[in-house]
């Protein structure tokens, strides 16, 4: 790889730091080719993606950005996990961390803030933002459901009234 190829890279790296809403950091030594598609696709389909960079220039690209601290994690054969949603990728590298023994989550970033362990793990268990939109709109909705409901009662009572009150009257 060559100087410029190397300054590319670096580019790329640090534009994921920057746009990225969560980046989590892991080990996949002994990950078979099969596996680590298998991890791209789960990341793909969850509106993420994965990264596998030379530590030193993912260093050199951490350099001034706010989620630096994450530079001691590079270490050994690293992947980097990212996805703008800052739920998104936590979610799909702890799901794939419980399939695969041999990928180890070291931690990772969410903005500014430094994740270890178990603040991935944390993170993972938060709702995704397609979850929170939903429980919104639920909320949103419910309001007006019942409105409807208060609305079409009483027509339902007398409908019901006069049906019971008409069957009465041809049994007698």
């Amino acid at each position: 790889m060559d100087r410029a190829q190397k300054e590319k890279v670096v580019d790329e790296l640090g534009q994921i730091f920057e746009s990225s809403g969560v980046v989590v950091v892991s080990h996949y030594t002994g990950l078979t080719v099969a596996e680590m598609q298998d991890l791209r696709a789960r990341m793909s389909s969850a509106g993420g993606s994965v990264r596998v960079a030379k530590n030193r220039l993912a260093k050199i690209a951490l350099e001034g950005k706010p989620c630096a601290s994450i530079a001691s994690l590079l270490t050994g054969m690293t992947v980097l996990s990212y996805s703008e949603d800052p739920v998104a990728a936590a979610k799909v590298a702890e799901e794939f961390a419980k399939d695969n023994k041999k990928f180890e989550i070291l931690g990772g970033a969410m903005g500014s803030s430094a994740l270890d362990r178990a603040g991935v793990e944390a993170v993972s268990k938060m709702p995704s933002r397609e979850e929170l939109i939903a429980s919104i709109v639920g909320c949103i909705g419910a309001p007006a459901s019942n409105i409807a409901g208060a609305i079409g009662a009483p027509a339902s009572n007398i409908a019901s009234i006069l049906s019971t009150i008409e069957e009465r009257g041809e049994a007698a």
